[in-house]
């Protein structure tokens, strides 16, 4: 089978094919149409190779259509295969890398999504781009307001408008306001079309319902895990995600496990989930402080937070779409919380414990 290499970029895509560890054919064209020749559905199998990246997945469906063996490339791995070795770095050098590490093997693979999963994350893409501009249209009227000396109540971003049509200000300040109030009114029933389509994506997904019934998870919070995570039984074990999710501290250790230095988590992976995520643990966090108050009064932390979060996305999450019931999750999230909170809250119960020990 041939070894073939595809550096895709904006403008050009680089085709480079090797054999016996020589290069024996280079292109340079505009389109993935231009390579009918080489890689269309008469041409010989290849193994092709392309780097992860915006169009990846349409042109790995595209070449297993057209017949051939598609390898996308984990690129946050790829400097191990040669690409950008010595200083050097161009479209024609990557794609010639890719060609001869396709043919030597060991190429560092990343994760193809279903299609319907990529449905699923397209349509959170689009309803996460209108509510943060809605909530930032929010943001900047209120904010021309108190510049202007006027101080609307507190409410949520869907009673906004209703908040600020009942509020008495002057005609001109209105006015200044009055575009961004247009698209505000356009964009709340967008919106609330993206949750439909969204929902009606979901209900093809057991999963997703299956998670909605953990603590503190909604539908954009299940959707975002299920996109992201696809299939759970590819990471061998709980801390394999966590560091895919990029929940997992940095470390910074030499000389052995005493030395160990540990730091702020690494932020890897798709940072969309991760705040869902994370808000989704204070959610929880916080129905926990409404029912059992801390000795001291302390709001849980930041890194309460995260590490509830990084309970919730094995114990309640994966193998919730594997096996348990919602009820098991839901139990498995107490268990944790019950952990955390000494360590969240500072309990005086845990600190008189602890003097007693000592």
């Amino acid at each position: 089978m041939r070894s073939v290499a595809l550096d895709l970029g904006v403008h050009e895509i680089s085709f480079c094919e090797v054999a016996g560890g020589a290069v024996v054919l280079r292109r340079t064209v505009r389109s993935l149409d231009s390579l009918q020749e080489l890689l269309g559905p008469s041409s010989s199998p290849a193994r092709v190779a392309i780097e992860a990246c915006r169009e990846a997945w349409a042109v790995h469906d595209k070449l297993r259509d057209w017949g051939h063996d598609v390898l996308v490339v984990d690129t946050t791995r790829a400097r191990q295969l040669g690409i950008g070795q010595h200083g050097r770095k161009n479209d024609r050098l990557d794609a010639e890398a890719l060609a001869r590490a396709v043919e030597r093997g060991g190429v560092p693979l990343a994760h193809v999504l279903s299609p319907h999963r990529r449905a699923i994350r397209h349509q959170l893409a689009v309803r996460r781009a209108l509510v943060e501009t809605r909530a930032q249209y929010v943001t900047t009227v209120r904010g021309i307001l108190r510049a202007c000396g006027h101080k609307l109540a507190r409410c949520t971003t869907e009673g906004f408008l209703t908040v600020l049509s009942a509020a008495a200000l002057p005609a001109e300040t209105r006015q200044l306001v009055g575009p961004l109030v247009t698209a505000l009114e356009m964009l709340t029933p967008q919106i609330a079309l993206a949750d439909a389509a969204l929902e009606q994506l979901c209900t093809h997904e057991p999963v997703i319902v299956r998670l909605t019934t953990a603590p503190g998870v909604g539908l954009v919070v299940a959707a975002a895990f299920v996109s992201v995570v696809d299939e759970a039984k590819r990471f061998h074990h709980a801390h394999q995600l966590a560091s895919y999710l990029g929940l997992v501290p940095l470390e910074d250790t030499s000389g052995g496990r005493g030395k160990q230095r540990l730091g702020s988590i690494t932020k890897q992976g798709n940072g969309y989930l991760r705040a869902l995520l994370t808000q989704a643990a204070h959610t929880i966090l916080r129905q926990r402080a409404a029912t059992t108050r801390c000795a001291d009064g302390q709001r849980p932390s930041t890194s309460a937070g995260v590490a509830t979060s990084r309970s919730w996305r094995w114990r309640g999450g994966c193998r919730g779409c594997c096996g348990p019931c919602g009820a098991t999750a839901r139990s498995t999230m107490r268990r944790a919380q019950r952990s955390l909170r000494p360590r969240a809250c500072g309990c005086k119960h845990s600190l008189s414990s602890s003097r007693r020990k000592a």
